[in-house]
């Protein structure tokens, strides 16, 4: 059976949190994986990184690493300056997940994450800006045996890479082993005119998938086809890990950046975040043995 795991900000409305604490949660609740996003490992030293890791360990949690790319990071920016910034940036943040044994760095790292401020009629600088710099950030990924994966998200957090298709096409100019295809079923809910056909495009060079359904909320809480999702991530042989990554709490850093403008789930107590966390764990199990996967 996949691994399946969940995303420390369905609790935390900031980005850096007590890890080691929502480590033992997952473990209690019976994940397999606990995601967090990347960037607060920087204000971390090694020590600290390996202690949490440690905790993962007894506890049997194993870690991921996400992120959304700060815009001053940009590695798709016509400003060399900004692009050598991005390119050291993520460098470091590969570093740091290879103290800690991490072996998947995924999200938006090809870009700044969110709309840019001026036009764009034509994405081609864009796309060899970003797909150049990329290259030499899987040098140290390489280095370090870390997967760093190309996440597809919506019109509304990247102008760069929405579909499945694009994904592979940018997997295919970074042309590196450790570059991997990410797939998240909300992204694809909006961007994708049939999310099985995407998935079975992308087949054996899926390496990591999140659930989250069509408003943000755990999966099963909303009108996506599930149905259609895991009998695609069947056919194709899915094995690796699915997390979800429902963003339910407004306010905070979370809830500005993933535009959380209200409180998605009725009671935002941490007995109920832990009950619906039961629930699309559950709900999870339920369609992999649905599917036989």
């Amino acid at each position: 059976m996949n691994k399946l795991g969940i995303f420390m900000n369905f609790w935390e409305k900031n980005w850096g949190a007590d890890h080691r604490y929502y480590i033992n949660k997952a473990a209690n609740l019976g994940f397999d994986i606990l995601e967090f996003q990347a960037q607060p490992l920087l204000d971390m030293t090694d020590d600290e990184c390996r202690a949490i890791k440690k905790e993962a360990d007894i506890r049997g949690i194993e870690l991921s690493y996400s992120l959304g790319l700060n815009p001053k990071y940009d590695i798709a920016s016509s400003d060399k300056d900004t692009r050598e910034a991005g390119i050291k940036y993520l460098s470091d943040i590969v570093r740091k997940i290879a103290v800690m044994d991490g072996e998947l760095f995924s999200g938006v790292t090809y870009a700044g994450w969110g709309v840019p401020g001026f036009i764009i009629n034509d994405k081609s600088e864009l796309l060899k800006n970003s797909v150049d710099s990329m290259k030499k950030v899987m040098k140290t990924a390489e280095e370090y045996g870390v997967t760093i994966c190309c996440e597809a998200v919506n019109r509304f957090e990247s102008p760069l890479i929405n579909t499945a298709k694009e994904a592979l096409e940018y997997a295919d100019l970074v042309d590196s082993k450790y570059m991997g295809v990410h797939l998240d079923a909300y992204h694809m809910n909006i961007e994708e005119n049939n999310i099985g056909d995407a998935i079975r495009l992308v087949g054996n060079r899926l390496r990591h998938f999140h659930t989250g359904e069509n408003n943000r909320t755990a999966p099963g809480r909303g009108h996506i086809n599930w149905d259609e999702i895991f009998s695609a991530l069947s056919e194709i042989g899915y094995k690796k890990n699915i997390v979800s990554e429902p963003f339910v709490l407004m306010g905070g850093e979370v809830g500005l950046d993933i535009r959380t403008w209200r409180d998605l789930v009725s009671d935002t107590s941490e007995k109920a975040l832990d009950e619906e966390a039961k629930y699309l764990l559950g709900f999870t199990k339920s369609m992999l043995k649905k599917y036989n996967m």
